[in-house]
């Protein structure tokens, strides 16, 4: 067995170890995934999810790719380990996995 250092990255995970504190991140992470959704120009937002925002399955809009939607769902599964606000807003739109449209 060897000494391989301290742990910097792992699994997707960037972490920073100091005297006092031990932090995760995901940022690299999560740009890869605004790229990949899109969504990299977006503007930052203070709260994750529109407020008081009503989703239904009943909807006209025309049908999204379905492998990327759930590709793009589970990369946000996996980005709530280091993000539990965000726990919410994914478990919400995991309730469209099965027919995911443009718009809801």
């Amino acid at each position: 067995m060897s000494d391989l250092g301290a742990l910097s990255y792992y699994l997707g995970i960037e972490v920073r170890q100091e005297k006092e504190a031990l932090t995760l991140s995901q940022s690299a992470y999560a740009s890869k995934l605004l790229e990949r959704s899109g969504m990299a120009e977006c503007k930052p937002r203070v709260t994750v999810m529109e407020e008081r925002l009503n989703l239904t399955k009943a909807s006209t809009a025309a049908k999204v790719d379905a492998t990327l939607y759930r590709s793009i769902v589970g990369s946000l599964r996996y980005l709530v380990h280091t993000r539990s606000n965000s726990v919410f807003a994914v478990g919400y739109v995991i309730r469209f996995m099965e027919d995911p449209r443009e718009d809801h």
